[in-house]
């Protein structure tokens, strides 16, 4: 008899996997279908992926990275048919900060903020568990916002939780996520190296950013 497999969906914390794997590394160009397959394994049936984020804004220092934001993003449409992507907001205004090596005692400083995408994956984690879209959702986040949705989804309606701490083991996981999480999954060096997008998206003029 055929294994049971769970059916899955991936929940991706688009601003916090980045800032926690991915900005310092050459794995930006990344399949994230080919990826979450081979971190969670054979006996997750892997239904979709949805993918939270905002569009960044172009600055002084970084003029093109909005535009290689939008070609992954085009990118993933073309060649990842399970990966939805939900947008948030992205906000970057001057504010004055406290120096930590006065004087002056404040300083003017650029803030950056993404909002919205914890709200709309909370929301959708919740929603899909009252619509049995799944057996097993896998949380790629840090953020412990999301500790009440799911724990909504252990207590009623008895749903597996996956946890994917981005930046683990080095990164420790929100014990606020880990205490409903069913299991814990590090996302290896090996996984990334081997789960990345063609340099050239077939059938499309879609291509990997060179700076990437």
């Amino acid at each position: 008899m055929a294994k049971f497999k769970l059916r899955t969906i991936v929940y991706i914390d688009g601003f916090n996997f980045y800032y926690g794997q991915l900005k310092d590394s050459r794995h930006k160009w990344l399949n994230l279908t080919k990826l979450f397959k081979a971190v969670l394994g054979e006996e997750n049936q892997l239904v979709k992926i949805k993918y939270f984020t905002a569009r960044v804004q172009p600055t002084e220092r970084d003029p093109q990275v909005n535009i290689r934001q939008d070609t992954y993003f085009r990118a993933l449409e073309a060649y990842c048919p399970e990966v939805e992507t939900h947008f948030g907001h992205f906000l970057r205004h001057k504010v004055f900060a406290e120096n930590a090596n006065p004087p002056p005692n404040k300083i003017e400083i650029f803030k950056t903020e993404e909002k919205g995408s914890d709200v709309n994956l909370a929301l959708h984690v919740l929603n899909d568990a009252w619509a049995n879209a799944y057996d097993c959702a896998v949380i790629v986040s840090n953020d412990s916002d999301l500790a009440m949705a799911l724990q909504l989804v252990k207590e009623q309606h008895k749903k597996v939780i996956g946890l994917i701490t981005p930046g683990a083991p080095k990164r420790k996981p929100s014990w606020q996520l880990k205490k409903y999480a069913n299991f814990f999954i590090p996302i290896r060096q090996w996984a990334l190296e081997q789960s990345l997008l063609p340099d050239a998206i077939p059938n499309t003029e879609i291509t990997k950013p060179k700076s990437w």
